[in-house]
């Protein structure tokens, strides 16, 4: 007969051998975007609104007077 060996509830996954590999949490082993939602999702993340080159021009112009304050 069979001993049946009392198990603790386990949160980690079981299929991966590594100790580093069970303790990474379930949304690692998931499967990856493919290529045209990774693309979409990469521009939607790197797409500048009119906020950022106020910023970027704001920062320019600054960095650009005070140079040439300096120097002159």
């Amino acid at each position: 007969m069979r001993s049946m060996t009392r198990r603790a509830l386990v949160l980690t996954h079981e299929s991966a051998g590594h100790w580093f590999r069970r303790s990474l949490p379930p949304h690692v082993f998931t499967t990856p975007l493919s290529d045209e939602a990774e693309d979409r999702e990469a521009r939607r993340r790197w797409h500048l609104n009119g906020g950022d080159w106020q910023g970027f021009l704001s920062a320019y112009c600054t960095s650009f007077l005070a140079i040439v304050t300096f120097i002159a």
